[in-house]
């Protein structure tokens, strides 16, 4: 069975600002090689959700209903709800992530 997978505005603002980023830093080629491993494990979620971990930061927090994959460099934070995955973040691995993450998941799962 396959899920739908929906990527967030806030995913799609974070793959631009990674590509931006990426390119200017290190190239097209790189951005590139990169985006080829994100929608490689976008598909793999579409297929087995069960198949991320919680991020730890988030099991502290008691929301266990978000998971991620890690891509490469980069962490893609997501949710599955139904048939349905929602990407709410697509970031470099290396990034400190507890509190913007943290605030970003909560203000969503407020509204």
């Amino acid at each position: 069975m396959s899920f739908q997978v929906v990527f967030l505005k806030s995913a799609e603002l974070d793959l631009k600002e990674l590509r931006d980023y990426m390119i200017k830093h290190f190239g097209n080629g790189t951005w590139q090689a990169s985006y080829a491993k994100i929608k490689d494990a976008v598909n793999t979620i579409g297929t087995f959700p069960p198949g991320g971990s919680v991020p730890e930061e988030l099991e502290r927090l008691n929301l266990t209903q978000y998971r991620q994959v890690v891509s490469g460099m980069n962490r893609i934070i997501y949710e599955v709800r139904q048939e349905i995955i929602y990407v709410h973040i697509v970031c470099d691995t290396r990034k400190d992530m507890k509190s913007p993450l943290t605030r970003r998941l909560l203000r969503i799962g407020s509204t």
